[in-house]
């Protein structure tokens, strides 16, 4: 376990490194000077432009602007928003709390959704496996910005169960339910494809012999499906569901800007649209963050769901 662990470890400090470099380097392979994008078009006097670069560092080489930018990130600094002239770590943190919100509940309908459709549709063959296929094979050629707009239009402007975009709850029951349309957009796509994961599991283990075997000795279906069946076919669910849940934290941007939803994804949107780089950057490399941390914890956390897997086995292939 400590082995495995610390080789973990190190592969994500030199994910996140690489991540950094080109993060940080995407700024200076934009085209135009960086100065130009702080002041959105506006004129300005040689000292305004000299203050600019000397505050942000331009005239350094780009080695030390590097350094001193990875000092700031290792201290949770992060630099400060062009666009809205506020510390980029802040700003952050004030959208977190929406985008989390949305994030548990997507996860939570993909979950209850993806399972539940996959071994209704392994233990139901015929019409309902035909039915699942078929509403699964929809949900994952259908991108989130198409579900949103559905959704919005069905449930929103025609049958008005729900607000539409935009709107500020006023409790965290009022966010919940102003973040159901949104998390279904979000959520719709990753459970057809866990579905159809959950189904092909439970069925190559309802061929297994062991099955057969317990249902030769009497023991009761729903005993044999719990037991034998859901179980065994957990590790490759939770695989695929926490690799879900990891492109959740990538695929928020689309939702949010479609339901107006004050969240980091949006926020990213608005920043790569107005080039406010220290936001981006930031944004970008707390995702890769996140997607490597919640890849780890998946690791981890498969050997525990199906004991037949082993962190040695694993670390040694």
């Amino acid at each position: 376990m400590t082995r495995y662990l610390a080789g973990r470890l190190l592969g994500l400090v030199a994910v996140l490194f690489v991540t950094s470099v080109v993060v940080f380097g995407a700024v200076h392979l934009a085209p135009g000077d960086p100065v130009s994008f702080l002041l959105h078009g506006r004129p300005a006097t040689p000292e305004a432009v000299a203050s600019l670069r000397a505050q942000y560092h331009l005239d350094d080489p780009v080695p030390v602007q590097y350094a001193k930018w990875l000092g700031g990130v290792l201290r949770g600094d992060f630099g400060r928003s062009a666009q809205f002239h506020q510390d980029v770590g802040a700003l952050i943190g004030s959208r977190l709390s929406g985008t989390g919100v949305l994030i548990g509940y997507a996860a939570l309908l993909v979950a209850l959704l993806g399972v539940s459709g996959g071994v209704l549709a392994a233990l139901r063959p015929g019409t309902v496996d035909r039915a699942v296929l078929l509403g699964t094979g929809v949900a994952t050629a259908t991108p989130s910005f198409v579900s949103a707009i559905g959704l919005v239009s069905l449930f929103s402007v025609q049958l008005g169960w729900f607000p539409g975009p935009g709107g500020t709850p006023e409790d965290f029951g009022d966010r919940v339910y102003h973040l159901t349309l949104p998390a279904f957009a979000l959520a719709i796509t990753f459970a057809g494809l866990l579905a159809r994961v959950t189904r092909s599991a439970m069925l190559d283990e309802l061929g297994r012999e062991h099955v057969e075997v317990a249902r030769a000795r009497g023991v009761a279906g729903r005993a044999v499906v719990r037991r034998h069946v859901l179980r065994n076919a957990l590790g490759p669910i939770v695989t695929v569901g926490g690799t879900m849940l990891a492109s959740l934290l990538i695929s928020t941007s689309i939702v949010e800007t479609a339901f107006n939803v004050s969240g980091v994804g949006s926020l990213l949107v608005q920043s790569v649209t107005a080039k406010d780089f220290a936001v981006v950057q930031a944004i970008t490399l707390l995702g890769v963050t996140g997607f490597v941390l919640v890849n780890l914890l998946v690791d981890l956390l498969v050997p525990l769901v199906d004991p037949r897997l082993s962190l040695h086995g694993e670390a040694s292939r």
